[in-house]
């Protein structure tokens, strides 16, 4: 491994399945960055959906990939809010609760693995690092095209700002990062009432009712407000907003679609990445209009 590698690439379960352009569109903006990182095809999936189930089994799955991220000396780099939630979590668990992490750890030992959260590595989002360790004014130079007249409404997404104190990314009452890095595109990030509040992921499948409620209140609001476009950095998020909001039955009519486009493929396009890399034609709800906004 090259010293200056200090990443670790988690991807999530859902993008090499259900989201290949979030997948690909990364891999290459993170190559035009000049941001190198390695592959620990040892990871697994980071409990999320173990976590109401049993909660022990959560954790445990969380810090083996935090243990592996340590024993190979790089910060995990996750493009999924849940998974970013889940790993600040757990590692903010592993340092709380010693009882916990004796009994997490005395599990890791079994395969060699022990997570110390010693503070060496830690879990980043993908828009943390471009932000915090690529910086805008690096953004700034890899930029070969702007936007122009592109108004997009900004979605941070719940577990990428809460709980604040354990995540730690941005002020969760009045966030700027994604905005800033949705700006140095030359787009406009719109203001709209429903910015922060939950797209309605989480409860569909459950509640699927209240779940398109919650989808179609922001939807309404961001085309009231402007939008042309939202853009989101995670996927269950994107799926939300691209595949359930074009194959549920539409109580506000058509006229409120609201095409979703990804962080990396609204970046990549600015830098001048291919459409098919991207994927832009693999979103459910039809993206290649970003491309007449170029100047």
């Amino acid at each position: 491994m090259k010293e200056d590698v200090k990443y670790g690439l988690f991807p999530c379960c859902s993008p090499p399945v259900l989201l290949v352009q979030y997948e690909t569109s990364t891999r290459a903006v993170l190559a035009k960055l000049g941001v190198e990182f390695m592959e620990i095809k040892d990871f697994n999936c980071c409990g999320y959906p173990l976590r109401n189930l049993s909660f022990k089994a959560f954790a445990l799955s969380s810090a083996r990939n935090l243990a592996l991220a340590e024993k190979n000396h790089v910060n995990i780099v996750t493009v999924c809010n849940c998974c970013f939630g889940n790993l600040k979590y757990v590692d903010h668990l592993m340092k709380e609760d010693p009882a916990l992490a004796e009994e997490i750890n005395q599990t890791l030992g079994k395969e060699g693995l022990e997570y110390k959260g010693t503070g060496s590595v830690r879990p980043r989002h993908l828009l943390d690092v471009i932000y915090n360790e690529v910086g805008i004014e690096k953004l700034k130079d890899k930029i070969q095209r702007t936007y122009r007249g592109l108004k997009i409404a900004t979605h941070y997404g719940c577990h990428i700002l809460r709980p604040s104190k354990v995540v730690e990314f941005d002020n969760p009452l009045s966030p700027t990062i994604f905005d800033e890095l949705v700006e140095v595109t030359g787009a406009e990030s719109i203001s709209w009432k429903t910015k922060l509040d939950c797209c309605g992921a989480p409860v569909f499948g459950i509640e699927d009712d209240l779940a398109m409620d919650l989808t179609e209140k922001k939807i309404k609001d961001a085309k009231r407000s402007g939008a042309d476009y939202v853009c989101v950095a995670c996927p269950f998020c994107h799926i939300q907003f691209d595949r359930v909001q074009l194959s549920r039955p539409r109580r506000l009519g058509t006229r409120y679609y609201l095409p979703s486009v990804l962080y990396p493929q609204l970046l990549g396009l600015c830098m001048g990445v291919d459409d098919k890399t991207l994927g832009l034609d693999m979103n459910e709800l039809d993206a290649s209009g970003l491309k007449q906004f170029l100047s």
